[in-house]
């Protein structure tokens, strides 16, 4: 990024330097990124540019976290938000989408071996015994993280569980096991 700056005033900023055809006070912006933060978990606060000591900075105004449970919408009077069907507007939390995620990958998983399933309903032939523990365990562990998803009370802790430790290569969410 690019800023021109004119009586010590930044005027317009670019990714592109040529967007400023060589004129005189383009400075390469430096970028202050002490304020923010994973836009998974945080909204990043307004980015601004200062010109100071012949250097552009743009910094970020501090980042709020999202909310980790589901709000129900309500309108200005107070009173609740209600969709075309007459069912309250819910906007999902952090936790709710996590877990929906878990729930989504999990099925993602046992996709794969659904046919085993789907042919012992329909022809009662046996399901692998390897093909039963992995699907089991796929089940088990979705639950797991769920519910270390569910007992988080900050978005701190929410971010810690899907950070892996460099010595053990683990999560604290663990993984999904492997067929």
């Amino acid at each position: 990024m690019y800023a021109k700056v004119e009586n010590n005033q930044i005027v317009a900023a670019n990714s592109s330097k040529s967007f400023f055809k060589n004129s005189a006070g383009v400075y390469e912006v430096i970028y202050d990124t002490t304020n923010l933060k994973d836009p998974e978990y945080y909204w990043n606060g307004a980015e601004t540019f200062t010109f100071a000591n012949d250097k552009v900075t743009a910094s970020y105004a501090p980042a709020t976290p999202k909310k980790l449970e589901d709000t129900n919408e309500v309108k200005e009077d107070g009173t609740p938000l209600l969709d075309q069907d007459g069912k309250q507007v819910v906007t999902k939390g952090l936790k709710s989408n996590h877990v929906a995620r878990i729930k989504q990958q999990a099925a993602g998983l046992l996709s794969s071996t659904d046919w085993y399933v789907i042919r012992n309903a329909e022809s009662q032939a046996a399901i692998p015994a390897n093909i039963l523990t992995y699907r089991a365990a796929v089940r088990a562990k979705s639950n797991e993280m769920e519910a270390l998803i569910n007992a988080v009370s900050s978005v701190e802790q929410l971010a810690a569980l899907y950070v892996y430790d460099k010595d053990t290569k683990s999560r604290p969410l663990g993984d999904f096991p492997r067929l």
